[in-house]
């Protein structure tokens, strides 16, 4: 199912296709997965690929147990010049960027821990499903150096306290917290995700790509304005959806009592929203 693409750089990266959906596997378990320098240009690289092919309809990131992530390698940071470290987390927050920018909904599949930049994958995900046993943690600060990058999206997806807590004592949570908290989506039993991943991704790729594109982006674009901008822009972002074929057409199915056929999908522009 997965093949070996895009791992020329470091072969800890693996990319396939299942269907519609794009694969993403980080694979270096014996050393947990690390996000090195490397490694992240290789996700930027497959995930960009992925989001420019309209035949992919959602993007799945994972790891091969036992982890998911254990975030950035430390190995490579170990006395090497300032400009390294400016290098290093300006990668890492392109990574995130372009797990928000691409078109298609991105899911974390988690089997295993997802630690520092690992978890920070996590919370950039557009949804995110664990197994049982997976665990989520910041632990910087034991070893002297804050998430401070990680807590952009941690703090975002499960609100201040609780990312103060995980980021000050680095101590980990487990996956029916991380639901509860409002990181994870759906926790499954050891040797579901593959399924449960699956069927999120059957049932997402139903709907139209491009109406599907425009959501994501409106949703990241509202979210931090304050509420009558947010209006003001969602209204424009629905005027221009309400004329585009793809509303008529699922309008007219529903109206009809028919299956909405679905214009084909176009490749991914700068700007989905078009407003």
């Amino acid at each position: 199912m997965v093949d070996g693409n895009g791992s020329q750089a470091t072969g800890h990266v693996r990319v396939g296709r299942d269907g519609h959906l794009g694969e993403v596997v980080l694979d270096n378990p014996a050393r947990r997965n690390p996000l090195s320098l490397a490694v992240m240009r290789e996700l930027i690289a497959c995930i960009t690929r992925f989001g420019t092919d309209p035949s992919v309809r959602v993007i799945v990131i994972s790891g091969t147990p036992p982890a998911f992530s254990a975030g950035h390698d430390l190995a490579e940071m170990v006395d090497r010049p300032d400009d390294f470290y400016d290098l290093l987390f300006d990668v890492c927050s392109e990574l995130m960027a372009t797990i928000r920018d691409v078109p298609q909904p991105v899911v974390a599949a988690v089997d295993g821990i997802a630690t520092a930049a690992g978890c920070q994958v996590v919370a950039a995900c557009d949804l995110v499903v664990a197994t049982e046993g997976s665990r989520f943690a910041t632990p910087g600060v034991r070893i002297g150096l804050f998430c401070s990058v990680p807590m952009v999206p941690l703090s975002r997806a499960i609100g201040r306290k609780r990312a103060m807590e995980m980021l000050l004592t680095g101590d980990p949570i487990d996956a029916a917290t991380a639901a509860d908290w409002g990181l994870v989506n759906r926790v499954v039993p050891a040797g579901e995700l593959r399924e449960a991943v699956s069927d999120l991704a059957e049932r997402i790729g139903r709907y139209s790509a491009g109406v599907l594109a425009i959501g994501k982006r409106a949703f990241y674009d509202q979210l931090d304005r304050a509420e009558p901008e947010a209006y003001g822009y969602t209204r424009k972002v629905m005027a221009a959806n309400a004329a585009m074929d793809d509303a008529q057409e699922g309008i007219g199915a529903f109206l009809q009592k028919r299956p909405p056929v679905w214009p084909a999908p176009v490749p991914h522009t700068d700007d989905p929203a078009a407003v």
